[in-house]
């Protein structure tokens, strides 16, 4: 996994974290995502092109057809990244609005 900074800022971009929700719920070819997205199937590639460069897809081979799905592995770790720099206090159920009503 590249460096949080670099992670961040591939994760700024709508359209791939879209890819990633679609991908959560199944594989799916180029094709499938452009249509689902309403995008071109290049910009689709170069976006797979992003987050596969950064470990979060892979793609396999099917006949004629690549499908790409999650890394779930470089997924958590993400998850995992975020946790560790969140402070807000919503891992434990206490928002900001509760911790200042404390204070």
């Amino acid at each position: 996994m590249k460096k949080a900074a670099e992670l961040f800022k591939i994760l700024s971009v709508d359209k791939r974290i879209e890819i990633i929700e679609l991908l959560k719920k199944k594989p799916m070819s180029v094709n499938g995502l452009a249509d689902k997205l309403g995008i071109t199937q290049s910009a689709v590639s170069q976006h797979l092109r992003v987050l596969k460069a950064a470990g979060l897809v892979m793609d396999n081979r099917k006949g004629y057809w690549i499908y790409y799905s999650l890394n779930k592995d470089t997924l958590e770790r993400c998850r995992q990244r975020l946790n560790r720099i969140c402070t807000c206090g919503c891992l434990t159920g206490q928002g900001g609005m509760e911790r200042k009503k404390k204070i």
